[in-house]
């Protein structure tokens, strides 16, 4: 049998679409892929980077916006001088109070800063100033000046008599902080609006248009740096150059310019361009005042001017922002013509763009520079004050107040009385110098109205920051404190009076262990007997022992203590000689009571403390009593007069004749230490002599401190004393033998101040004295 085959069908084969992909399509498709998917999530890490970058960003530069954006230092004041009927201000001295404060003196004043003069007048146009009281706005007065100082003071608008004046204090200094940045903040509404003008066409034309960068600019000023070779312009706008200035340092890299233009973006939308521009104008650096750096148009106005930044010419506002380009390359002292020729291109793009006519931009470009005198430092180098100061200011308000930012201090330092001091020491130890190189000087100088120390200087140096003698030596005062042995003595009227007769006999003192002392007066003789105010002005020894031992030590003690001596003092009968150690501060305190009728003040020098928002720190105030009676005072003060007059100090009253003035000279053992204290009637002055190993000098207290404080008066002429009697105190009339109170036609009898309460003069005087002596006031 026969099998027939049968044909089979091939199997239909399934459709692969898989497999209708080539090869060379299946590995292009999957790169791409890949990298789109990396791609986009690379970007949102990116963008979230870019963003918490941003907000980290933002959140530095508000902190530096909307906090504390400087440190800024602290504002050491001088005293506000107060002009008042009566005040003992010469007219010189106003004047070169004026000259120090930067006024002008004009024929007529018409703006804030200037003034006029004439021999007895001084019309002025007071700058507004902050007072620790409250703001003192600007005001226009006419000050006239008699023989005794300042005779009214009247407002010019209305005729008006004006019962007290301030003018402005002298900013001493600041005191800058561990960076060395200095500067003095002026808000955006105080900065005149041509310095505004000049700064943008200068630094950045489009500054009100673009948003903190200006692309522009940047890809212009490439160009320009291309084709010069170097870098010739900027294209960074002023939020840039703030950016920079504020939050990076000045290194040339790619990844620091991005980085400012980040912040400059962000500066420019949160804050408006008036803002920006106040941070930068008081942030810009300026120029170098030796270790400070100075930031800012307030302190640079100040710094090349000596002017605040409101008083200055259109061209003195043009240099500011000329400088701006390269402070140390445009350094005016250095280089006047390049500095000259930068401030008239200033001036010449502000009339280009129609802030100046021609005529004038000729006047401004004619005129000079008008920097202020360079040998003149800034900052008053005063170190033995601002010790004084820094001391007081731990003590009353704390360690850390000086930590704090713009807080202002004011002192009592009176600037003219400062330089007259320092001037003083200098002239003296010129020749001091030459017989001794080695002496030194502490000096001490205040205000007898205030009570507060006007001057002071700690070595003959003045200016060297070092060992402070007016603070810290301790050295024996010598005769300094007579004066207190016959206050103690005074006090007592009924048994003491200036013509008191004293045992001026040999004297032998045993004290508990048997030792002896027997003072001898300089010239070793003895009188027997000598009038109380003969032994006061000569400053003779043996009759002050003798007085005093017969008061008692203790009280003399107890009267040296009310008066402000703040140290202990021994029992011993030799301190009525000056065996007390102290220092000129410790001497000016005490003679300060003395001057000032006999009332105790806490000498100061710090009035007031406003802090950053300008509201004064409460402090207590230094204490005050009624250490000696007045009208013993006032005999001691006539004492005091007489040492001048023709005493121990009849050297200084020949040189300002017809000017009263008191004084006491002082002079340790073996002359080892020379002193003066003294007084006209506007200061209180203190002064050592000495050497610092207690050595020998040659010197009293006549020839060695006497005559700084002479030196002192010539640099700051003396206002006599007005000695005006107390209500107890009346003219009287005593035996020049007894001292005895008599009628005033008795004969033999001297005219002095005494006590009312205890002046009772004899009902006659037994023989008369003649007619005719009555008519010629003889006695």
């Amino acid at each position: 049998m026969t099998i027939k085959a049968t044909p089979q069908k091939a199997p239909r084969k399934t459709p692969n679409k898989s497999a209708r992909k080539t090869p060379a399509n299946k590995p292009a498709r999957g790169w791409l892929g890949r990298l789109w998917s990396l791609g986009w999530k690379l970007g949102i890490i990116l963008f979230a980077a870019i963003s918490l970058y941003g907000i980290y960003l933002d959140q530095v530069i508000a902190r530096k916006f909307e906090g504390q954006k400087w440190h800024l230092p602290a504002q050491v004041f001088s005293r506000s001088m107060a002009l008042y009927p009566g005040a003992a201000i010469s007219h010189p001295q106003l004047m070169a109070e004026l000259k120090l404060l930067g006024y002008r003196k004009v024929a007529n004043p018409r703006q804030v800063g200037e003034f006029s003069a004439s021999s007895t007048r001084i019309e002025l146009w007071r700058r507004p100033f902050r007072h620790p009281e409250g703001n003192q706005a600007e005001q226009r007065v006419m000050i006239s000046f008699d023989g005794q100082g300042v005779s009214s003071v009247e407002r010019v608008e209305d005729k008006r008599q004006l019962a007290v004046f301030h003018l402005e204090p002298v900013l001493l200094d600041r005191i800058v902080t561990g960076d060395g940045e200095d500067r003095l903040f002026v808000p955006a509404a105080d900065i005149p609006k041509p310095i505004i003008a000049a700064l943008l066409l200068v630094e950045d034309r489009s500054f009100y248009q673009h948003h903190g960068v200006n692309p522009l600019a940047i890809i212009r000023a490439a160009f320009v740096n291309l084709s010069a070779g170097r870098t010739v312009q900027g294209g960074s706008t002023l939020t840039q150059q703030l950016a920079k200035n504020f939050f990076l340092s000045s290194e040339r890299s790619l990844v620091r310019k991005l980085r400012e233009a980040v912040m400059a973006l962000i500066i420019d939308f949160r804050y408006s361009k008036d803002e920006i521009l106040e941070a930068y104008l008081n942030e810009v650096y300026m120029g170098q005042d030796k270790s400070r750096e100075v930031h800012g148009m307030g302190l640079a106005s100040q710094f090349y001017f000596g002017r605040p930044l409101g008083e200055l010419t259109l061209p003195q506002q043009a240099f500011l922002v000329a400088a701006i380009k390269g402070p140390s390359y445009y350094n005016p002292w250095r280089y006047p013509e390049r500095s000259q020729e930068r401030r008239d291109l200033v001036l010449r793009l502000l009339m280009e763009a129609g802030e100046l006519n021609v005529a004038q931009y000729k006047a401004a470009v004619e005129s000079p520079l008008g920097l202020r005198n360079a040998s003149k430092p800034v900052h008053q180098k005063i170190p033995a004050f601002y010790a004084l100061v820094k001391q007081e200011l731990a003590e009353r308000y704390g360690d850390s107040l000086l930590k704090q930012s713009g807080i202002k201090v004011y002192t009592t330092l009176d600037p003219m009385a400062q330089e007259a001091a320092e001037q003083a020491v200098s002239q003296s130890f010129k020749r001091f110098d030459k017989n001794n190189a080695k002496l030194q000087v502490g000096m001490v100088v205040t205000d007898k109205y205030t009570g507060g120390i006007a001057a002071m200087v700690g070595d003959k140096v003045p200016g060297f920051d070092g060992f402070n003698r007016a603070l810290e030596i301790r050295r024996p005062i010598g005769s300094l404190i007579k004066p207190f042995v016959y206050a103690s003595a005074l006090a007592q009227g009924d048994k003491y009076n200036l013509a008191t007769p004293l045992a001026d006999q040999p004297i032998t003192l045993t004290n508990e262990q048997g030792k002896t002392w027997s003072p001898l007066n300089v010239d070793k003789t003895f009188s027997g007997e000598v009038p109380l105010l003969t032994a006061f002005k000569k400053s003779m020894n043996v009759p002050t022992v003798n007085l005093g031992v017969a008061i008692g030590i203790d009280t003399v003690i107890q009267t040296l203590d009310k008066a402000g001596w703040s140290e202990s003092v021994p029992s011993y009968p030799s301190i009525l000689l000056g065996a007390v150690n102290g220092s000129p501060l410790m001497v000016a305190q005490v003679y300060q009571t003395l001057a000032d009728h006999g009332r105790y003040r806490k000498l100061s020098s710090v009035t007031s403390v406003l802090d950053s928002d300008n509201q004064q720190l409460p402090v207590a105030r230094p204490a005050q009593d009624q250490a000696i009676d007045p009208g013993t005072d006032y005999l001691v003060q006539y004492g005091m007069q007489q040492v001048v007059q023709s005493g121990t100090g009849a050297r200084l009253g020949r040189a300002f004749p017809g000017v009263a003035l008191a004084g006491k000279t002082g002079t340790s053992n073996d002359s080892r230490d020379s002193w003066f204290a003294g007084f006209d009637e506007r200061n209180v002055a203190a002064i050592w002599v000495g050497l610092d190993d207690n050595g020998k000098t040659n010197l009293y207290g006549s020839s060695g401190a006497m005559a700084v404080y002479q030196a002192f008066l010539n640099n700051r002429p003396p206002i006599g004393l007005r000695m005006t009697p107390e209500d107890n105190v009346v003219q009287g009339y005593f035996d020049v033998d007894t001292g005895e109170a008599k009628q005033a036609d008795c004969r033999r009898v001297v005219a002095l101040p005494a006590l009312r309460q205890s002046y009772r003069p004899a009902a006659n005087c037994g023989e008369p004295l003649p007619w005719w002596k009555k008519i010629l006031g003889g006695h």
